[in-house]
């Protein structure tokens, strides 16, 4: 029930014959979490916040630059070097004081992307890179909910909803990442300064319209806006079956292209063995001394049968201290573009059974 006090504040939702009563308490009782306190963060935010959206995380682990003053407008100059979830949730807090607000001063990752999703009721992605998007819509799967997409390229933005009501996914849209580069951030290219504001309505939109039942969601649609010419276009696509997720990637880095090489922990390697496949290089004595399964191909035959390494899995490589096998990597890289390569964290030394 909403209270008197809330009924002043959302008095215009309430007397609008498609919210009403009903549509404004949907509303108090969703649970929304934004990804990225930035550009398109802000006007997500404070439009959610202004509407009533019960309960609003808010994640990034990024703080107030000066140069984000153009267009975060959240923000003052007050707030530089704090924060932004910290900044964003007092300034929203004073723009509506009935929303809850939940603050993850933190990156999202593999290790937390899980549990995070799961107290939401939609996630909203205002993130810049392509590692980022993978992880947040696979994890968007698994854990069944709708995910609202936003981007911005200097003076264009696009739009979609991915995962809503058996709908498409982002991999259904992008199956393959562009590579490293590929989509430049504001900081290396420039961005329009009222684009994310235009953006991040149009995606608060979105989330509104599910919330409360009304309206055609961008379901199968990326809308495409040019702030120049004031044009849109809205292109259709299909759900791909062969892109159903059932779990996250090991490296979205290396999925991306941004990296094909990097290391990995012991206790990582342990939890998830079946999903890769381990070349011990080390001398041959030491392996019949003691050895955690795998191929052995010692680091002086490794670049005569680099051919023979399959790449249907990334390559774990092990020796004693984790030298040999990063001189493997050096070598494995030059001869074959095609694998994707991890150094056993401090080697078999730190490798306990």
């Amino acid at each position: 029930m909403l209270t008197q006090n809330e009924q002043k504040q959302y008095n215009r939702h309430l007397i609008l014959e498609e919210i009403g009563l009903e549509g404004q308490e949907k509303l108090k009782n969703s649970k929304v979490l934004m990804i990225g306190a930035g550009g398109l963060g802000c006007p997500v935010l404070q439009y959610l916040t202004s509407a009533g959206v019960g309960t609003i995380g808010i994640i990034d682990d990024d703080k107030v630059d000066q140069s984000n003053l153009q267009r975060q407008v959240l923000y003052t100059v007050d707030d530089i070097g704090k924060p932004k979830v910290h900044m964003a949730s007092q300034k929203l807090s004073k723009l509506n004081p009935h929303v809850r607000f939940k603050t993850y001063n933190e990156r999202l990752s593999t290790l937390n992307i899980l549990s995070i999703f799961a107290e939401y009721d939609i996630v909203v992605d205002g993130t810049d890179n392509f590692p980022a998007k993978y992880l947040i819509n696979d994890g968007a799967i698994i854990t069944k909910k709708p995910l609202v997409f936003g981007s911005i390229f200097k003076f264009e933005g696009q739009i979609s909803v991915f995962n809503f009501d058996n709908g498409p996914t982002y991999r259904c849209l992008f199956p393959e990442p562009p590579g490293e580069n590929a989509l430049p951030n504001c900081s290396d290219i420039g961005v329009l300064g009222v684009l994310p504001g235009i953006i991040g309505g149009m995606m608060a939109n979105e989330v509104l319209k599910m919330i409360v039942g009304i309206g055609v969601v961008l379901k199968g649609k990326l809308l495409r806006f040019d702030t120049l010419s004031m044009q849109q276009q809205i292109l259709h696509f299909d759900k791909n079956i062969n892109h159903e997720i059932s779990r996250l990637d090991n490296d979205y880095g290396i999925f991306c292209g941004i990296k094909k090489t990097g290391t990995i922990s012991s206790s990582d390697f342990k939890n998830n063995r079946n999903l890769y496949t381990l070349i011990d290089v080390r001398n041959y004595s030491e392996y019949q001394e003691f050895n955690i399964g795998g191929y052995h191909i010692p680091l002086h035959e490794l670049e005569s049968k680099a051919s023979s390494i399959t790449n249907t899995k990334p390559i774990v490589l092990c020796c004693q201290s984790g030298n040999r096998s990063k001189k493997a990597i050096q070598i494995l890289t030059k001869l074959r573009k095609d694998l994707t390569l991890l150094n056993l964290e401090g080697g078999l030394n730190k490798f306990s059974l």
